[in-house]
């Protein structure tokens, strides 16, 4: 018959060092993740658009940079230009990706809307 020693003193058995990586309660626990802070993004006043293919599955992107908004008012934005392509995208790290190829129409719309916009990368 081995013996055991009882470590427990009341409390669960972790160490101080140690942290909770999954639950069944809530499945897999991540590290809190402070994304309210704004991305501060350098502007030299002209606005970016150009497509990218690299690193995406094979997907077209079309990414629009420079553009002075942040934060809240950057993702409105990102939501009219979405819709004004008719397709889906993203803000990420203040750069907005639109789904699909639509460098043209995003330029005539950055212009519209009293933006120095240029089309970058070829």
């Amino acid at each position: 018959m081995s013996k055991r020693r009882n470590t427990s003193n009341g409390s669960d058995n972790r160490s101080e060092n140690s942290r909770l990586v999954y639950t069944t309660d809530g499945g897999r626990i991540d590290p809190e993740k402070n994304n309210n802070e704004p991305v501060s993004t350098y502007t030299d006043g002209v606005v970016r658009v150009r497509r990218e293919v690299k690193g995406r599955g094979g997907k077209t992107v079309t990414t629009v940079t420079g553009l002075p908004q942040t934060g809240n008012d950057l993702k409105a934005y990102a939501k009219q230009l979405k819709q004004y392509c008719g397709t889906g995208g993203a803000v990420k790290q203040g750069i907005v990706e639109i789904q699909g190829d639509h460098v043209e129409k995003l330029l005539q719309r950055l212009t519209k809307d009293g933006y120095q916009a240029k089309q970058a990368g070829g």
